[in-house]
């Protein structure tokens, strides 16, 4: 639509009283670009893409035109938001303007039905939702069609995520282009990013729907320059793992303020915390596997400086926004794409932030094992849909695992995939074929497969390079006003980082990677939402586990491969069974020794898989430190299966409180070793632990083979 001169300057004039109530300054006014993306939204309702650094101030532009578009009468904007980091950032931020934010996601069911009733009634500006929820049956077919009839505006955050040609995409993400094409005519749309190239940026831009040219129907692309003036980039090669923690403990003290220190694994990020812990650093462990409530409190204590860093995987990223003086990346990425994603963390509201990158030998390794999780082979794909065409009923995708050779996690991708689609749909109970035709795209993902090697040379590249660091990235990126020389990464002479390790500290890290041992840390909050189950339990975990003792992480090297052959599960289902191997049983001596665990009693946990192997391991203990093996957490509902709920924490609690119960005589004020073979989510050694507590434990000490992480 077309709107006269004085319209325009009226609405610029609101637009700017908006932005100052939303950053608190007197003196704040739009830049040129922000008002154009404003502009094609809230006056000229069109479909925009922005793709702005980190710190641009791509929410205000949002939020300013929901302001606008509110005033005259429009519907709330629906924000689609890939992390709750992200999400409880924005709504913190909507509330300084008076913006009325709320949140759907996957940790406040309970609020779901009054947020719905809000919305109906006109109380709510913007909604906040998780991708995941897009494909939720109850939210894709009831309050989905209701949102997209009465939405004012659509935002897309993030919105690399959308194409398969960006460093992380996700398939609930492409569900996005159902929910656009349901938009009544002259709801405007806004996609919004910090991290995408050209062809990522056409990719997106198509999927909007409409053409990128100029007319009033199609998509106003703004892409701006992205440099981050205020970050040093370096890079320091060293030889051996043992080397690079090492200079994590004598380096990271001497960093600005507080960072991250990002790391490829989630075992790599329990590991290292506990490393830089025992070097007297203040660090905590965060990734995908670290409870909603806790990483809250994490987030929280970084931002306010609590700690030196948090020691994170990629799930601290998008959207999350503190001053942070710096990122250390302990092995790289694998395109500098996700690079500059990472290090974007850094340096938003600073003059000067410190970015180092510690690259590994092994890092080419864990990219193979992340690419060897890309879409599966297309035999894999129709045993898949023969097996649902058959059933005739929707299957879970546990049942599904059973008759299909993938993890869950790489099923669950599939399916999602599948059901963008069109050949599968998510329904109450699980997955269902719907029949219509499917094609395998084989040339499609051979040249998602061909871009992906390059982007990892060029990370290599990068590592390598004696040119210009931010200018690598920006090129990379294809930003289109990009500087041959920052002047202030290593190469251009504005950082200098040592590689000088100390004896001690190598010798540390190298006595911790050598030894077996492995802290398993104790569930802090319960999960939230128990109150639905019928279960009242809420908040810090008072009477729960201390910290406990593994032999190996399943993905550690040392003693992980001997873990990994021993619970590996055959390929109709079953596990192996039998005494704990000699070489296990040394090396939980081993951990006994570095531990030294008052202990005067044991429990075990039984088993349904492999019930010898965990008597076994409480027996043997119970010769070898001489204490009674006092009872188990026994199986009392053996039609709970095991890993029942294993997805989701508060199903998990459930489920665990139904299978098992404690039968033991537990001397009053004993120190319990709760002993298990394999942890996994945590909760069951959390609920064990609790009824020992009840019955009388003053300690609770968990102790296990493995760890799955």
């Amino acid at each position: 639509m077309t709107a006269p001169d004085d319209v325009r300057r009226a609405s610029r004039a609101e637009a700017e009283r908006h932005l100052r109530a939303l950053v608190g300054r007197d003196d704040a006014v739009l830049r040129e670009d922000q008002w154009s993306a404003i502009e094609a939204l809230a006056v000229d309702r069109r479909r925009a893409l922005v793709v702005q650094r980190t710190g641009w101030g791509k929410s205000a532009v949002y939020f300013v035109a929901t302001l606008l578009l509110r005033a005259h009468g429009a519907g709330p904007t629906v924000i689609v938001s890939p992390l709750l980091a992200l999400m409880r950032n924005q709504i913190a931020a909507a509330e300084r303007a008076g913006i009325r934010a709320v949140t759907i996601n996957s940790t406040n069911i309970e609020q779901w039905e009054p947020i719905h009733e809000a919305i109906h009634r006109g109380e709510v500006d913007v909604l906040l939702v998780s991708p995941e929820r897009l494909n939720n049956p109850g939210f894709r077919d009831e309050v989905l069609p209701r949102l997209a009839a009465s939405a004012g505006l659509l935002v897309v955050d993030e919105a690399h995520c959308i194409s398969d040609w960006g460093h992380d995409f996700r398939p609930d993400y492409r569900r996005i282009r159902t929910l656009l094409h349901e938009l009544p005519p002259g709801i405007p749309v806004l996609a919004t990013t910090a991290t995408a190239n050209s062809r990522v940026t056409s990719d997106v831009a198509e999927q909007l729907g409409v053409s990128t040219g100029s007319t009033d129907d199609g998509v106003l692309v703004l892409r701006g320059s992205l440099d981050r003036e205020s970050l040093r980039l370096g890079v320091v090669r060293l030889k051996t793992a043992e080397q690079r923690m090492a200079w994590l403990a004598d380096h990271l003290a001497e960093q600005p303020g507080s960072g991250i220190v990002y790391c490829l694994t989630v075992a790599a990020t329990q590991e290292i915390a506990d490393y830089l812990r025992s070097r007297g650093l203040e660090v905590a462990a965060y990734s995908g596997q670290t409870e909603a409530s806790e990483r809250q409190a994490l987030e929280e204590d970084l931002v306010a400086g609590r700690v030196k860093a948090l020691v994170a995987t990629s799930a601290l990223g998008m959207g999350f926004d503190a001053r942070l003086g710096f990122v250390v990346n302990m092995g790289a990425p694998a395109s500098p794409v996700a690079y500059y994603q990472q290090v974007g963390r850094a340096g938003r509201g600073t003059d000067e932030a410190t970015v180092v990158l510690l690259p590994a030998v092994e890092d080419r390794d864990i990219w193979a094992y992340f690419a060897s999780l890309s879409f599966p082979r297309e035999e894999l794909v129709r045993q898949t849909l023969g097996v649902l065409e058959q059933a005739g009923r929707p299957l879970s995708t546990a049942v599904l695992e059973t008759h299909v050779e993938l993890n869950r996690s790489r099923l669950e991708q599939m399916l999602k995939v599948l059901d963008v689609d069109g050949a599968v749909r998510r329904v109450q109970g699980g997955w269902t074929a719907t029949g219509q035709p499917w094609s395998y795209d084989a040339d499609r993902y051979a040249r998602v497969a061909a871009a992906r090697e390059r982007e990892q040379q060029a990370m290599l590249d990068y590592i390598g390079t004696d040119a210009c660091r931010m200018w690598f990235l920006r090129d990379q990126l294809d930003d289109p006003d990009v500087a041959e020389r920052c002047g202030r990464c290593d190469n251009c002479g504005g950082l200098s980082l040592s590689t000088t390790v100390s004896e001690q500290s190598v010798e540390a890290a190298h006595e911790r990677l050598a030894r077996p041992g492995v802290v398993v840390e104790p569930r802090k909050m319960w999960p939230t939402g128990l109150a639905n189950l019928g279960i009242d339990l809420k908040g810090k975990i008072a009477d729960g586990a201390a910290e406990g003792r593994a032999v190996n992480r399943l993905t550690d090297l040392g003693y992980g491969q001997q873990l990994r052959d021993l619970f590996r599960v055959g390929s109709e289902g079953e596990a192996q069974d039998g005494p704990v191997p000699v070489p296990l049983v040394r090396a939980v001596v081993e951990v006994l020794g570095d531990w030294r665990p008052r202990v005067d009693a044991i429990v075990f946990v039984e088993s349904a898989r492999r019930p010898t192997l965990t008597r076994d391991l409480a027996e043997g203990l119970s010769r070898y430190l001489k204490v009674p093996v006092v009872g188990a957490w026994a199986i009392v509902d053996p039609e709970v299966p095991p890993g029942k709920g294993a997805a989701n924490s508060a199903q998990r609690v459930a489920a665990v409180g139904r299978r098992s119960a404690l039968r033991a005589d537990v001397p009053a004020g004993a120190s319990v070793l709760l002993v298990d073979d394999l942890v996994v989510t945590g909760w069951t050694l959390t609920l064990a632990a609790r009824a020992l507590r009840a019955s009388g434990a003053a300690e609770v000490l968990p102790l296990a083979l493995a760890v799955n992480g």
